[in-house]
């Protein structure tokens, strides 16, 4: 008998250890909940609802092409340092200032009327040199602008003078194209006013699927990026570029990880145009039917500042860490699942169900009960 008590309290103490040692392959839902509040810097825990959703892709659309730098197309010809000029002059006859022989051996002329000078660069201080005009601005300035100050500065000098600008070779205003593109290069701005589409077929186009590159724009200090896939599908994203802009095509598959109770454990890899929340969980399998806990699909990110609720900043990068909770009990969450965006480096986590980890414990129960039983029946 007292081996018989001393046996079973061996049983209980193992099964009590065994119940605290069940193996996991994470937290549950309420564990996730209530750890994220206890923190002293609290994680949002944010329950994905179409008011949710609507403003995720508020945040997502304002930092595109358009609306981070305007869809203007207003094409400047202003003349910038290290751009080439041809300066023609036009002298009515009889031509009183340029009509010397030795001026003509140096000029290039027609009837005596009509003089080419020699190429003009534009100087480090912005100005080009013009014979017995002096020094012009030309920096900053449109041809007519440039025109008419050579004819103030020859009036009196030229018997009445008319004077015709134009610029040569364009080293001033110039794209730089560089990343997965077929041939880096340096693409000079006209009037016609090129477009990013424009200077990524004039770098002989991307290296990559389209669906896989991601297009990085970079104006003054702001820069921003979007799938090439977004820009040859909404034509308002192709946006007019301007003087020394830098574009990169990047090849960069954007990846996930999916934990917990999904068909696969793994790190996944999508298009650079994004994928939902719905193809995120069919890419790992879908969910465990014998494991998951369907009101328990959370996404972990770290989200930028303006996603914050209630959280401090404690990323070194203005990061705000954000748990986005999906209820997929209900139907509706199927239809959330579809319109809610996975981001790069997002984790995809599914909690157990509370009756798998009644199970795990019920087959813990019988694997240590069983053999208890036969060894007391043998005692006996």
């Amino acid at each position: 008998m007292r081996t018989s008590r001393l046996f079973w309290l061996i049983f209980a103490s193992s099964i009590l250890i065994a119940c605290s040692g069940l193996p996991r392959s994470g937290p549950s839902s309420d564990e996730i909940t209530k750890s994220a509040l206890a923190l002293p810097s609290s994680i949002n825990v944010v329950d994905i609802t179409p008011e949710v959703i609507r403003k995720l892709n508020a945040e997502k659309h304002s930092s595109s092409f358009s609306t981070s730098f305007g869809m203007s197309s207003a094409i400047s010809n202003n003349f910038g340092i290290g751009d080439v000029l041809e300066v023609s002059l036009w002298e009515a006859p009889p031509a009183t200032l340029f009509s010397s022989d030795a001026l003509s051996r140096n000029l290039q002329s027609s009837g005596g009327r009509s003089i080419t000078f020699p190429e003009q660069v534009v100087g480090a201080d912005g100005q080009i040199n013009i014979p017995f005009a002096g020094p012009v601005l030309a920096l900053g300035r449109t041809p007519s602008q440039v025109e008419q100050d050579i004819v103030q500065k020859l009036r009196g000098k030229a018997n009445q003078p008319q004077v015709l600008v134009r610029l040569i070779r364009n080293n001033a205003s110039l794209v730089t194209v560089v990343g997965e593109v077929a041939t880096s290069t340096r693409l000079p701005l006209t009037a016609r006013g090129e477009r990013l589409l424009d200077a990524i077929a004039a770098a002989g186009g991307s290296k990559q699927p389209t669906h896989k590159t991601t297009v990085q724009l970079t104006r003054g200090t702001s820069t921003f990026a979007m799938p090439l896939d977004s820009i040859i599908r909404e034509p308002n994203q192709n946006i007019t570029l301007k003087a020394a802009d830098i574009l990169t095509l990047i090849y960069q598959p954007q990846s996930f990880s999916a934990l917990g109770a999904t068909g696969k454990n793994d790190e996944i890899n999508f298009e650079a145009q994004g994928i939902s929340l719905a193809q995120a969980i069919a890419r790992v399998g879908g969910l465990q039917d014998s494991r998951a806990d369907a009101q328990g699909v959370f996404i972990f990110r770290l989200a930028s500042a303006n996603h914050q609720t209630k959280a401090e900043l404690i990323t070194p990068d203005g990061k705000t860490p954000t748990i986005y909770r999906l209820d997929l009990k209900s139907a509706a969450g199927f239809f959330l699942a579809q319109s809610f965006s996975v981001e790069n480096k997002d984790v995809l986590y599914v909690s157990n169900a509370s009756a798998a980890e009644l199970q795990k414990f019920a087959n813990l129960i019988y694997t240590i009960a069983l053999p208890a039983i036969s060894t007391v029946n043998a005692v006996r």
